[in-house]
């Protein structure tokens, strides 16, 4: 039975597209024989028929009175109610039970009578069911387990056990597990990574997004979640370890961002003695030898734009290449405009004037769309950079176009990207005459700039490198600062940080640093794309809400002043303390 079953399994394929016939593959079979089914609901065919079988999951629904439909993760199968007047008793347990029950159910496989087939992978077949159990009976639900039953976002993050129910969330769910399996099996045994965990309690640190802190019994003293692995891979590389990565859960404090969770998932990597195009192959390698099978294969090596001409072309810095409609620099036809403000714009340093072009703008775009157009910002003025707005502008008008039937994207496309040689430090928004870290204080200069990091750290431009996936960041890292020197300089003189907040970090690259390099995958976000889902809370087990909340067990939560006392803190409770608690 073991092995029948499994050479039975192996000649399909089994559980589904994109497996081969791996020792992983074959152990997952194994495995199901640990289990008291015999199979799975999804894996049957006529290969199967005369076949005796154990199948356990959930009823999906009743048909007739003479069919079962019963579901686990593989998919579905037909279960034939006996009609025999010895069978009544088993008939009117599976009629009465509601959906969602749990049952195990014993019977013979066999082929569906002419006529009685349908599409489903499993429509050949059906099971005549000769005993049913009842393993539990299901409360009334608050919505149906099917795809086409639409959900709002917060009912389905309220009740996620039973939305992870669905096909697609256990298609998600298992793809994630494959493609982070792949990424584990190319960074290990391919090229040597050693996978190594670093703290998730750790210290504040300057600059970058908003962090979590966690009181210590220490009084005034707190430990902050890493919004990333940053420092710690950095010293990885000091102590030696030489090829560093960890799917590294992240945290920061946004609020409430789109498309943003205050914990998510890094692939994160560092290499020793490596440049970027050492670490833009090596990427290259690892998405291509983990998507998945069933995609259309990824060709290599990705193109590459550097950051001025992104900018200068689309208007952004993550560009969407799946459709033109570049940037268009007019401003030899304005060149004797008697129009003030565009005079004036020509007549400033570097000043263009630049448009984009609709392919039969003017066929599919009505009046009402010219008027969602006519972009305004808080922030206009002639006289100031405006490509971001014409970058927006550009996406604005490939969704209107394919908002009216125009196919502009392609939605089973993938166009990755790489953007490189980005301003190494940017003018802070509220203080224009302070300069901040484009990506963060520990990015190395490129080699041709690094004399005018102690003259002119403006127009330094850094080994800075993101992967762009259909116009959605996926990943950023760089080659880093690795002497000690140049690193204080960067923090005191020209992020004006205090430096001894990273005194471990500087004494560390005093103490012999290699160079070294690395960049961090969001792979929430590459998931996401690669499933086509909205946003990365569908491919994420157990995520936040919008505002950062789990509507589920209702967390945040408060904590009593009591329990608050072995931590030296005192809480100015809200108003709504006293209708809460």
């Amino acid at each position: 039975m073991l092995l029948g079953g499994w050479n039975k399994r192996v000649q399909r394929g089994f559980p589904g597209p994109g497996w081969k016939n791996t020792t992983q593959q074959i152990m997952s079979m194994l495995n199901i024989d640990l289990s008291f089914r015999s199979h799975t609901c999804g894996e049957l065919r006529p290969a199967d028929v005369g076949e005796e079988v154990t199948l356990c999951g959930w009823v999906q629904y009743l048909r007739q009175d003479l069919f079962v439909i019963m579901r686990d993760f593989s998919g579905l199968a037909q279960i034939l109610i006996p009609q025999d007047e010895d069978k009544m008793n088993l008939k009117t347990a599976l009629c009465d039970l509601p959906p969602e029950s749990v049952i195990r159910v014993k019977g013979t496989v066999r082929l569906r009578p002419d006529g009685q087939e349908n599409k489903m992978p499993t429509g050949e077949i059906e099971v005549l069911a000769e005993s049913v159990e009842i393993l539990n009976v299901c409360r009334k639900l608050p919505f149906e387990i099917k795809d086409f039953v639409k959900k709002s976002e917060s009912l389905r993050m309220q009740y996620r056990y039973l939305d992870l129910r669905s096909s697609q969330m256990q298609y998600n769910l298992r793809l994630r597990s494959q493609l982070v399996m792949k990424m584990r099996e190319y960074l290990c045994n391919v090229h040597g990574f050693v996978d190594v965990e670093t703290p998730t309690l750790f210290k504040r640190t300057p600059g970058g997004a908003k962090e979590f802190v966690v009181p210590s019994r220490e009084p005034g003293r707190f430990y902050s979640l890493p919004q990333s692995p940053q420092q710690f891979k950095q010293l990885l590389m000091v102590a030696g370890i030489d090829r560093y990565f960890q799917l590294a859960r992240c945290y920061r404090d946004e609020g409430s961002k789109p498309d943003r969770q205050p914990e998510f998932t890094q692939v994160d990597i560092e290499m020793s003695f490596v440049d970027q195009a050492g670490i833009r192959g090596l990427i290259e390698g690892l998405v291509q030898y983990s998507w998945p099978v069933e995609k259309d294969p990824v060709s290599t090596p990705f193109p590459c734009i550097t950051y001025e001409k992104a900018m200068k072309d689309y208007g952004v810095d993550k560009p969407d290449t799946r459709f033109a409609m570049k940037l268009m620099d007019i401003s030899k036809t304005f060149h004797n405009t008697e129009i003030e403000f565009l005079k004036d714009a020509l007549n400033q340093p570097g000043g263009c004037i630049q448009a984009i072009c609709i392919p039969d703008g003017a066929k599919h775009l009505k009046g009402k769309d010219h008027e969602s157009l006519n972009f305004h910002s808080p922030d206009f003025h002639y006289f100031l950079p405006q490509r971001p707005l014409l970058g927006k502008l550009r996406l604005q008008c490939a969704e209107l176009l394919e908002s009216s039937g125009v196919a502009v994207r392609d939605p089973s496309a993938f166009h990755f990207l790489w953007v490189v040689d980005f301003p190494l430090f940017l003018p802070k928004e509220e203080d224009p005459d302070q300069l901040e870290s484009a990506h963060h204080p520990f990015t190395a200069p490129l080699p041709e700039d690094a004399h005018l990091l102690y003259s002119l750290p403006h127009k330094v431009r850094g080994q800075h490198y993101d992967l762009v996936l259909n116009g959605c960041e996926i990943g950023g890292g760089s080659i880093r600062i690795h002497k000690a020197s140049d690193q204080q300089h960067v923090l005191e003189t020209i992020l004006k940080e205090d430096p001894s907040l990273l005194s471990h970090l500087l004494e560390a690259l005093d103490s012999g640093a290699p160079p070294h390099g690395g960049i961090a995958l969001g792979l929430d976000r590459f998931l996401s794309i690669i499933v086509g889902a909205p946003s990365i809370r569908d491919v994420i087990a157990f995520p936040k809400s919008f505002r950062g909340h789990d509507l589920m067990s209702r967390a945040p939560d408060f904590v009593s002043e009591d329990e608050l006392k072995s931590y030296h803190i005192a809480v100015n409770w809200p108003y709504i303390k006293a209708h809460i608690c």
